[in-house]
């Protein structure tokens, strides 16, 4: 059971009201720099077949050469039944991921999972999986924190996907859950090859909020270490998800909860008011729990998705 209110008083109405903080001074910089340095990079994708059988789709395992000569694992699904015509990164939530989605409704695509560095297929000492340790992985040091690392293995992943499916150029997508979402809302504004994504419950939005408001999961380590050690924001505000939104020149759909104990919905709804051009917000009853209706809730979700990534 929680010991504080997962809604933190607020209603869909002033959730939809919450403004991001001021931007530090720098912060396109600091990512446009990083995103040409990642450019320079070949990926050296490589993929081999997935000892599992589905009846719409091709699995192959992947692995890629991402920034700081990192190897990246994953998994590759290559459409059956269509040629390709659009692919997808899917980003995961911080508790990895053990396999692909099949249920993702983008026919015609192919989909490429990424398992972010240190964490599922990507472990790398002395990186940790657990994500109350993961997420303090040089937290310290504004350039070596590991969010950074990851937003670059999104970017490799984009790389990667075109080598893989070239005729895929201009249609490109992102998707991503919990943490995968607040990767993606940091690394799309400088990111140029994709033309839509959808963010679930996304992470690291509101920086400041986010160390204030009581919470679980990764989000609870860092109040923790700031609390021990101090000011942490000197990093954290070049790592904030809704400042990094106020970039984003795509259309990107946003599904954000109204009740969250391991993301604050203030911090999820702060990136959806934050992206300037179009967007579509679907509401979610709550986020990293189970309610009654959920199913429902998903369902109509992927309905939405489907709609939404059509246009792709």
């Amino acid at each position: 059971m929680n010991d504080f209110d997962p809604t933190y008083g607020y209603n869909l109405e002033q959730l939809l009201q919450i403004v991001s903080p001021p931007q530090p001074e720098g912060f396109a910089a600091f990512w446009q720099a990083r995103y040409v340095r990642a450019m320079r990079l070949d990926p050296h994708q490589r993929i081999s077949p997935y000892g599992s059988f589905h009846p719409d789709y091709e699995c192959y395992d992947l692995s890629y050469r991402s920034t700081d000569d990192f190897e990246i694992g994953g998994w590759v699904l290559i459409p059956k039944h269509s040629s390709v015509t659009r692919a997808v990164v899917v980003g995961h939530g911080y508790g990895g991921r053990e396999g692909p989605d099949f249920d993702l409704p983008i026919p015609g695509a192919a989909f490429l999972f990424p398992c972010f560095r240190g964490l599922s297929r990507s472990k790398c000492w002395p990186i940790s999986d657990n994500p109350s340790f993961h997420v303090l992985h040089n937290i310290d040091k504004r350039d070596q924190y590991i969010l950074g690392g990851c937003v670059e293995d999104l970017w490799m992943a984009v790389s990667a996907l075109l080598r893989l499916f070239p005729a895929a150029v201009g249609h490109l997508a992102y998707l991503g859950i919990s943490f995968g979402g607040g990767i993606g809302a940091l690394a799309l504004p400088w990111e140029p090859r994709i033309q839509r994504a959808h963010f679930n419950v996304p992470s690291f939005g509101n920086q400041q909020l986010r160390l204030q408001l009581p919470t679980w999961g990764s989000a609870k380590a860092v109040q923790d270490y700031q609390r021990e050690h101090g000011n942490i924001l000197a990093t954290l505000q070049y790592y904030d998800a809704a400042v990094a939104a106020q970039h984003i020149q795509i259309p990107v759909h946003v599904a954000a909860a109204l009740s969250d104990p391991m993301v604050a919905p203030p911090g999820q709804f702060s990136i959806y008011n934050a992206l300037p051009g179009e967007k579509k917000l679907f509401v979610l009853e709550k986020g990293h729990s189970d309610y009654p209706g959920q199913a429902a809730q998903k369902k109509a979700l992927l309905s939405e998705l489907q709609e939404f990534f059509s246009h792709l």
